[in-house]
């Protein structure tokens, strides 16, 4: 089933408890433009709210690119002055929040550049899987653009202090196998098994009850806070939810009957 959305630079759909998220600007390799951010929380809002989606998949459109990074051609007009930025930061942020408030699993599936704003969109997924040509890497040093703190923390958190040294300050481009060493992606896998190795893997977390992945999800949201910043009573809660509902019963009955459960969510 395919989404209707304002903007033809996205796309999405929905599969086998899957919703697919598609960053589609091939001709541009997929650079993030306004119209796409201001749909993402669109899409990802349906998806949270359709007990049918049990896992997400981004991904761009085309071989070429997951995301080149943002949109350049749009700044003339987009970041021209205070009041135009002050509006595109909004935007970013409010996709930003969307992607935080998602609570159902999300995989990034990574071909080709994986740039800038790519590569923290792609760092906003519990999992990522790039193929063996991914290009990755963070320009911001060779366009004289400032790089905010939130990119450096993620950075920072995922690839430690040398590697998010390198990235940033040389602003070169890195192979996969660079970003499978420093921690940026899960698994680097052929082109063409790309896609069947995400929707396997993707097939396989739709399966899982999905009460207990969005506790497992806002636990490690907020194991990544400051112990001061935690919310605790948020986390006994969500453990507390799967423990008395129907899901579990049923993994129980299921692993004592030696059969595969058939989760709801409730």
């Amino acid at each position: 089933m395919e989404l209707a959305l304002k903007t033809e630079k996205m796309r999405a759909r929905k599969a086998d408890g899957i919703g697919w998220m598609i960053f589609n600007q091939p001709e541009k390799r997929n650079a993030l433009s306004i119209e796409m951010q201001e749909a993402v929380p669109e899409i990802l809002r349906d998806f949270a709210t359709d007990d049918a989606v049990r896992v997400v998949v981004m991904t761009g459109a085309g071989d070429q690119a997951f995301i080149s990074g943002a949109d350049i051609s749009e700044f003339e007009k987009r970041r021209a002055n205070p009041e135009a930025i002050a509006r595109y930061d909004a935007i970013a942020a409010a996709a930003n929040r969307a992607y935080r408030e998602l609570e159902k699993p999300l995989i990034g599936m990574i071909r080709g550049f994986c740039m800038g704003g790519g590569l923290l969109t792609s760092l906003e997924a519990d999992l990522r899987v790039a193929s063996d040509n991914a290009q990755f890497g963070v320009p911001a040093a060779r366009l004289g653009l400032g790089y905010g703190f939130g990119g450096v923390r993620k950075l920072l958190d995922l690839a430690g202090l040398a590697a998010t040294q390198e990235i940033l300050i040389t602003g070169k481009r890195f192979p996969a196998s660079d970003a499978l060493r420093w921690g940026l992606v899960n698994r680097v896998v052929a082109a063409e098994e790309l896609e069947p190795t995400v929707t396997e893997l993707a097939g396989t977390i739709a399966a899982n009850a999905p009460l207990t992945l969005r506790a497992i999800r806002h636990s490690v949201a907020e194991g990544l806070k400051d112990e001061s910043a935690r919310d605790m009573a948020l986390i006994e809660k969500l453990v507390a939810d799967c423990f008395a509902s129907d899901d579990y019963m049923e993994g129980r009955r299921a692993f004592l009957e030696k059969r595969r459960p058939e989760f709801h969510g409730r």
